[in-house]
């Protein structure tokens, strides 16, 4: 299956969601710290609704660790500054799909990473703030796990 991955997630809520949205679609949640909130928070808890024992996380130290642990073949970076759409690439086992914190976004030196296979965006009307993290998650997890035939899923 593909990876998820948050880097510096700052917000509870959404890493709350992301186990939830991991957990129903048999997927993988890899989290970059420094994390802006504790494991344990109830904010966290509250959004997984106790998911956590159907999900897979793993807490990485720093970027250059969660590289040597996944040892990626392809690592999609999203940002609202890119040009190809999310829809625009076909997806495969071990892919890693990577944001980057509330409300920044991934920085340069991330972005700027040779591990980095491409940029992508989700498409959205001109002026607008960017998707929530949680949901951007949501839309590009489940047009990989589509693109792979939803397997597993019922």
């Amino acid at each position: 299956m593909f990876r998820l991955m948050f880097h510096e997630p700052a917000i509870p809520g959404n890493t709350g969601n992301a186990i939830r949205l991991v957990a129903g679609a048999g997927c993988e949640l890899h989290l970059v710290e420094p994390l802006g909130f504790d494991l344990s928070e109830s904010k966290l808890r509250r959004a997984g609704l106790d998911y956590h024992d159907l999900a897979s996380v793993t807490v990485h130290a720093n970027l250059a660790a969660a590289w040597k642990a996944l040892r990626p073949e392809r690592v999609f970076a999203f940002t609202t500054h890119a040009e190809t759409h999310y829809t625009d690439v076909a997806y495969r086992e071990g892919d890693v799909l990577l944001f980057g914190t509330e409300p920044s976004g991934l920085p340069d030196e991330v972005l700027a990473d040779a591990h980095i296979t491409a940029q992508l965006r989700i498409p959205m009307l001109p002026g607008h703030r960017s998707m929530n993290l949680s949901n951007a998650a949501a839309v590009t997890v489940y047009e990989a796990w589509r693109q792979l035939g939803f397997p597993g899923g019922v």
